[in-house]
């Protein structure tokens, strides 16, 4: 059975709630954008810069965090993900 938006939704969610978290314990600012299909919005108040995370399965079970030009970090490790994604905005 293929997955939907719907059944996709609720991990999508989570991974990215425990992403902003570790961003914002970094000093970055963490905004979730849209209902179906969330996004992360992560903005570095110091610079100005920010970056738009998309949370996405790579299997039945693994999800992939993905970001501007080529970022990407395994969903398993926000914290490490979190770090990869300051080093992106410069920090």
């Amino acid at each position: 059975m293929a997955a939907t938006a719907d059944s996709l939704s609720g991990p999508r969610r989570r991974h990215l709630e425990a992403l902003a978290r570790e961003v914002e314990a970094r000093g970055l600012h963490g905004v979730l954008i849209g209902t179906d299909e969330p996004m992360l919005r992560v903005v570095d108040p110091a610079g100005g810069r920010s970056v738009m995370v998309l949370a996405m399965p790579t299997s039945r079970i693994a999800w992939s965090y993905l970001w501007g030009r080529a970022g990407q970090a395994d969903a398993a490790d926000p914290a490490r993900a979190a770090e990869a994604i300051a080093r992106s905005l410069g920090r």
